[in-house]
């Protein structure tokens, strides 16, 4: 059965302020994946709720976002998990 990949998206637009993850990692559902500072200043924290390795990151820290390009790709290993 193959498992499916989910794109990792956060659908403002702003800076990468700080990236949490690297390629190949194993993160949780709801970990902290990525920190963006929006349009207006704001700072969020860009999570999944799926568990599983990253497999690809296509931003790096500084990086602009506007939504279109999924910041990272995530290998789901169907685990029920959680994280704080």
């Amino acid at each position: 059965m193959l498992k499916p990949i989910h794109a990792i998206e956060c659908a403002q637009n702003g800076t990468i302020e700080q990236v949490y993850i690297q390629k190949n990692s194993y993160v949780y559902e709801w970990e902290r994946l990525f920190l963006v500072k929006t349009e207006d200043g704001k700072l969020i924290d860009v999570s999944i709720g799926a568990s599983g390795h990253i497999t690809e990151i296509n931003v790096t820290a500084g990086d602009p976002i506007n939504g279109k390009l999924p910041l990272a790709l995530l290998q789901d290993d169907f685990v029920i998990t959680g994280s704080d």
